[in-house]
């Protein structure tokens, strides 16, 4: 059995994770602002196309897509370990940005080397603490899985609280140093645990990681179009609701609760819908979460001027649309494709990726064409309502997936006498 220090661990890397993820969208108005980066709308959506890069080459080779013959002789704790280093690299190389910020083409090239180690710090640890989670408790998976991406829900919330909280102290940067100082801490407690999903299990007989080449299921690609639709749809609040705010008049400090605030209801409504399956089955919520995501849009593309209270109301019902859409996108497909659940996780998150990257650095060039972002959020309700219509044939004549969470794949092949799935 773990011990609770690996338990304890596990947990909170997850919510450090989370603040690391969304550091830089929860600093846009500082990247942006004349008196710090001075980057333009096309500089700062670019800044995140290395990001979209490296987490989808981290999400294959982590899914086996990519180079099986790596990762199948790498331990689950060397793959979440290298996670976190790759994500203390990024936040040095903020810091570092932030000391020749008077250099604009050397701090802009730093900000581009942080964002890439982010990208596979990201592709890299999260689908290894979801891994360690489940294996850590076999008879209650589902809810520790529920668990740890609510921690890291929190951390993705608590992020532009501490950027405000910070630049309020005239010191932004101190979120990353706090960020690297955890890290640091996470990854010197990590090396001496075992963090071996493998307890228990004697060392001769413990099966290595399969080095076969895993390929793409049949059928995934629709669901990879939806986690597209979706990462699209996600960004547009993620990255630009912020700078959207405050070209309305809202001050900076107060726009960051329009971050937070959805990011915390996108939290909440993963945990509220797995709470209320029962009464309201997740096939539901997954055909009707599109339509409310796609109302919020058009709320926030009339959004009046130096309305904040409105402005976060907004994008509360925004996150909320967004909630358990990318999860039950994995869920369903796993549930479909059986035999293939690492494959499946591992394509939809690449192609949700992809989603991320079209809206952090397309929206960029199109605001400094002249077209404003209120308009782009507008055409951005098409796409989600393109998503529900979608989510029509993602979900056909399926059941409500047993879990709303993505199910971790085995870190270990299953025996060669275990039963075929694929056929099912």
């Amino acid at each position: 059995m773990p011990s609770r220090a690996e338990n304890t661990t596990v947990q909170l890397a997850g919510l450090v994770q989370g603040i690391v993820l969304v550091t830089f969208p929860a600093a846009s108005t500082i990247f942006t602002s004349s008196s710090d980066y001075d980057l333009s709308r096309s500089e700062y959506g670019a800044m995140f196309a290395p990001q979209v890069v490296t987490a989808v080459l981290a999400s294959l080779i982590g899914a086996g897509l990519l180079l099986p013959g790596l990762t199948g002789r790498v331990r689950e704790k060397s793959i979440y370990l290298t996670g976190l280093v790759a994500d203390l690299a990024a936040m040095l190389l903020l810091i570092l940005s932030w000391l020749v910020v008077g250099q604009h083409g050397l701090a802009y090239g730093l900000l581009l080397a942080a964002t890439a180690c982010l990208g596979a710090g990201f592709g890299l640890t999260v689908p290894s603490l979801n891994t360690l989670t489940a294996a850590f408790h076999p008879a209650a998976s589902d809810r520790a899985v529920l668990v740890l991406n609510a921690l890291l829900g929190l951390g993705t919330a608590l992020a532009p609280v501490f950027v405000a909280a910070f630049t309020g102290l005239g010191f932004w940067v101190g979120l990353p140093i706090a960020a690297a100082c955890l890290l640091v801490g996470l990854i010197a407690i990590s090396i001496r645990l075992p963090l071996d999903p493998a307890h228990g299990a004697p060392s001769a007989g413990r099966p290595q990681r399969s080095t076969t080449t895993v390929r793409l299921p049949p059928g995934l690609a629709v669901f990879a179009a939806f986690a597209l639709l979706y990462g699209f749809c996600e960004t547009m609040n993620g990255n630009w609701s912020q700078l959207d705010v405050t070209s309305l008049g809202v001050r900076p400090s107060t726009a960051s609760l329009t971050l937070t605030g959805f990011w915390a209801v996108v939290t909440a409504g993963r945990v509220l819908v797995a709470a209320v399956q029962r009464w309201l089955p997740s096939r539901a919520a997954y055909h009707g979460l599109p339509f409310v995501l796609a109302g919020a849009f058009v709320l926030i593309a009339v959004l009046p001027r130096n309305s904040p209270g409105v402005a976060v109301a907004a994008f509360c019902l925004a996150g909320l649309g967004c909630s358990a859409l990318l999860p039950l996108t994995i869920s369903f497909g796993q549930e479909k494709l059986t035999g293939s659940q690492t494959a499946v996780a591992g394509g939809v998150i690449a192609a949700y990726q992809v989603g991320y990257g079209v809206a952090a650095f397309a929206v960029g060039p199109l605001t400094s064409s002249g077209i404003r972002l209120p308009a782009i959020f507008a055409a951005s309700a098409v796409v989600a309502a393109g998503m529900g219509l979608l989510s029509l044939v993602v979900a056909h004549r399926r059941p409500s997936p047993a879990t709303v969470h993505p199910r971790p794949g085995p870190p270990h092949p299953r025996p060669a006498t275990w039963p075929d799935q694929t056929s099912a």
